[in-house]
């Protein structure tokens, strides 16, 4: 008996010290790739239009026009920029952005860090050039991103609370903020990158979104799962806390293989709340269907750890989900 327990304590000790020599090489591993990742050369500088175009006389324009052909459609005659220039709601929202973005050394520093990543895993990725502009708080484009363009209209990242933003649901509200801006990008990034998805099932649609998950995780992983994907910590917690339950939910209501377009309203498209049609859909946050998604992916890359990224951006739905063998955590 006393063999069987010295052998026992024995392997407790190996199984331990196993699992630290596991840690201390994938920490050293992803160490080293962040320091590659750092070393790479990538030097953002954001190119303020905002400021070159308002509080300025039409003698700018001309210059403008040149260097931001793209900002300045040819159906417009000048006396529409002119006009601009001059308005006061323009030059309001103008003012609200020169103060919060007085000083733009840490947003130029986290896109640079973005482009970083980008660049090590999308070697061929073009640098972009960074613009940024005002758009009326048009909140449904942020950030547009294009070969080599990158613009950002500021005026949808002022702060959730502030004045300007009064009158705007508050689901959307909150992702008016500086902190969502570099996972806006990845988004845009992301659908730049993938290819559309052809499968209109309910199931191909949460796994689209579950890859552009993914690419949050690798080009963003210094930020919380809660910026990723827009969430408060209340929020991610009840969505890890009834995982097991939304699945079952999907399952017994045959969800997965249908194309109803209202599901990708009910659980995929920005909301105040996902819609069950039961008593708890107030206490669920919205989009509950990208954070399943984003289950799957990682459930896939845990069986697969091998397979190439770009392999994992264009896998068919049904061959991902079922190489995924994903089981909801109970």
């Amino acid at each position: 008996m006393k063999r069987r327990s010295v052998f026992l304590t024995i392997l407790q000790k190996k199984l331990v010290f196993g699992v630290v020599f596991f840690v201390l090489v994938m920490c050293n591993s992803t160490d080293e790739k962040e320091l590659a990742i750092q070393a790479l050369a990538v030097d953002i500088e954001l190119d303020r239009f905002d400021l070159q175009f308002y509080a300025q006389g039409p003698e700018v324009l001309p210059a403008l026009k040149k260097n931001y052909p793209y900002l300045f459609p040819k159906q417009f005659s000048d006396s529409v920029w002119v006009a601009r220039q001059q308005d006061s709601l323009q030059l309001i929202l103008q003012r609200a952005v020169g103060d919060v973005f007085e000083d733009t050394s840490e947003m130029e520093a986290k896109i640079n860090h973005l482009f970083q990543h980008i660049k090590f895993h999308f070697p061929s990725v073009k640098i972009p050039q960074v613009v940024t502009l005002t758009n009326n708080v048009d909140y449904q484009i942020k950030t547009v991103y294009s070969d080599s363009l990158l613009l950002i209209s500021l005026d949808t990242f002022l702060g959730a609370s502030h004045e300007l933003y009064q009158g705007i649901p508050t689901y959307i509200r909150k992702e008016l903020d500086q902190k969502y801006m570099t996972s806006q990008i990845v988004e845009k990034f992301a659908n730049y990158l993938l290819p559309p998805e052809e499968d209109r099932t309910f199931l191909a649609q949460m796994l689209f979104e579950g890859k552009k998950m993914y690419l949050q995780d690798l080009l963003l992983p210094h930020e919380p799962a809660t910026v990723k994907i827009a969430y408060s910590e209340e929020e991610l917690n009840w969505v890890k806390e009834n995982e097991l339950y939304i699945w079952q939910y999907f399952i017994e209501e045959q969800l997965l293989y249908k194309t109803d377009p209202k599901l990708v309203q009910r659980f995929l498209e920005p909301a105040p709340f996902s819609k069950f049609y039961l008593q708890l859909d107030n206490e669920s946050p919205g989009r509950v269907g990208r954070w399943m998604g984003w289950q799957i992916i990682k459930s896939y890359i845990n069986q697969n750890p091998e397979t190439p990224l770009e392999a994992l951006l264009r896998m068919p739905a049904q061959q991902l989900f079922q190489l995924s063998k994903y089981k909801p955590k109970r």
